[in-house]
């Protein structure tokens, strides 16, 4: 018998744990950009370990996603960071201008704790994959890579979702191997309304 994690749910005061969330991460990068805005937060859940991913867009395109799999600092200090790192660090893209923070979405995801999975085959591991609920994480010797699930909406199917998770990972899209380890995680998303000229 396989356990599950049950989806995420908000608790009580999500809302405003999101909006909290969201001014943190778009203070952070402001002030990183040499244009300091002060967000106190003074919820006490922020100040517990969290592991949370940040990702930008403008007019729906990816701009930056950074984040945390494991809680291993407070959630306001991991927003904070990942929230910059976004911004400036991820190699896929230029550095984020001041200019462009004008126009890009936030979006932070607060993660469950992670689940590792028990499975006989892909096949076997595929049927138990939950589309639009679970992200996951692929680990196979050096090689790993995560999908939020929020990725679910640009790949539905379970077996297109797992070859893009190994292709991410450096393997090819077909391979499979028994030392193939998966874990799954919840999150609770928070987005800022379209504000920023997206479409």
């Amino acid at each position: 018998m396989h356990t599950e994690p049950a989806p995420t749910t908000p608790p009580d005061g999500a809302e405003t744990l999101g909006a909290s969330l969201l001014r943190l991460a778009r203070a952070s990068i402001s002030t990183a950009l040499d244009h300091r805005v002060d967000a106190t937060e003074a919820a006490v859940s922020l100040h517990e370990p969290g592991a949370c991913f940040v990702t930008l867009t403008q007019h729906g395109q990816l701009r930056g996603c950074i984040g945390s799999l494991q809680p291993y600092r407070s959630l306001l200090a991991d927003v904070q960071a990942n929230a910059v790192a976004a911004a400036l660090r991820d190699t896929r893209f230029a550095p984020l201008s001041l200019a462009e923070l004008a126009h890009t979405d936030i979006e932070v995801s607060v993660l469950s704790p992670m689940q590792p999975m028990q499975f006989t085959d892909e096949a076997d591991a595929l049927a138990q994959l939950r589309p639009g609920v679970d992200g996951v994480v692929f680990e196979f010797g050096p090689h790993r890579s995560t999908f939020l699930p929020q990725v679910w909406e640009q790949l539905p199917q379970a077996r297109d979702f797992m070859a893009q998770l190994k292709r991410k990972a450096g393997l090819p899209a077909d391979f499979w191997d028994a030392g193939v380890r998966l874990q799954r995680y919840t999150v609770q998303p928070w987005h800022e309304t379209s504000r920023h000229g997206r479409s």
